[in-house]
């Protein structure tokens, strides 16, 4: 069917889709390859950092226990290098932990920059488009998806511990160095476990994230012949039909003024045409602009008959949010409510 969105985005509108920060990304994923590279460096690195944790109580008992340290004022020291030990022992883990999330975020992704998704976008402040997001079908497959992993990592975690409650039964009796060896290694294995189902989670969490954003990116079919059409066109042609293009576009644009029923305007910058049939849940955009195309859509107003109302705040407020031909967002529906409740009232004298 015509404008059904069935063809595979072509590379154009995945690089497009990528200045902007649309990319297909799992933060699953990416937790995953933190928590194996944890687990790593926490093998590698970890009784050299429990050694210099242990050297550090150690030396702070140790001084805590001489009154004449006490009473010089030199706590503050201490605490200092208690900070630097502990700083210096879990540097090594956590830098690891950082250079993994890195890499895992750019194998996703990619290394190139993506300059327009860092720029402020009055849109994404939408509150309507962010309800949508917490209680839509994206926030639903969310949640499930939390559960899934959830009861998967325990049923994981379970699996590996009810087997060993005996054992650790008989532990009761060792000392504190023994059985913290011991509880250590079992403590490992059940992490270990838990790191492997993770991964394996994360790796679903991606193809459905690659699945959902090619979906979003899908193409009709005018569309792809449309870019291709203009892939095999000079730079100065595609110039010129996108000029001859925007120009058609604002004379029709301009062509819909006198069915307005309002415009509202910031009576030096902006001018909105609205119009409200009746037939859609709420007042359509028809005609907008700024500057000199503003100041043609009030002419173009006044000759025809239809009023041009000044309230500023809501004329740049529709002018940023709204494109031409789209209804208005709920957030201004009692806004405009007033101005064509005014109109309309008032539309019999100004006919008479």
């Amino acid at each position: 069917m015509a404008g059904e969105k069935t063809e595979k985005a072509t590379p154009k509108k995945k690089e497009e889709a990528r200045k902007k920060g649309q990319v297909a990304r799992s933060t699953d994923l990416s937790g995953a390859v933190v928590l194996l590279a944890s687990l790593v460096a926490l093998g590698a690195a970890g009784p050299g950092m429990c050694e210099r944790l242990a050297a550090c109580m150690r030396r702070t008992i140790a001084l805590a226990s001489d009154p004449e340290v006490v009473e010089a004022g030199t706590i503050g020291a201490v605490l200092l290098a208690c900070g630097k030990d502990v700083l210096l022992a879990v540097a090594p883990i956590a830098g690891v932990c950082m250079v993994a999330g890195v890499v895992s975020y750019a194998v996703q992704v990619g290394i190139k920059p993506m300059p327009q998704s860092i720029k402020p976008d009055p849109k994404k402040l939408n509150p309507v488009t962010g309800a949508k997001n917490i209680f839509g079908q994206h926030a639903l497959v969310e949640g499930v998806k939390s559960v899934t992993k959830v009861s998967v990592v325990g049923a994981i975690v379970a699996a590996a511990l009810l087997p060993k409650l005996d054992e650790v039964g008989t532990l009761m009796g060792f000392s504190p160095l023994s059985l913290s060896i011991a509880l250590g290694e079992e403590i490992r294995g059940m992490a270990w476990r838990a790191a492997g189902a993770y991964v394996v989670i994360g790796l679903a969490d991606f193809a459905w994230q690659r699945y959902r954003h090619e979906k979003q990116l899908r193409m009709d079919i005018q569309e792809v012949k449309e870019e291709f059409k203009q892939q095999g066109l000079p730079p100065e042609v595609r110039a010129a039909m996108r000029r001859r293009q925007m120009a058609a576009a604002r004379a029709r644009m301009m062509a819909a003024v006198p069915e307005a029923d309002v415009v509202i305007t910031n009576p030096t910058h902006y001018s909105v045409a609205l119009k409200y049939d009746g037939s859609s849940l709420a007042p359509q955009v028809i005609a907008k602009g700024q500057d000199l195309v503003a100041l043609r859509i009030r002419e173009l107003a006044r000759d025809a008959g239809v009023p041009v109302v000044p309230e500023p705040p809501l004329a740049r407020a529709l002018h940023a949010s709204v494109e031409v031909g789209e209804e208005i967002p709920e957030e201004l529906y009692v806004a405009v409510a007033q101005v064509l409740a005014w109109v309309f009232r008032t539309r019999p004298r100004r006919a008479a």
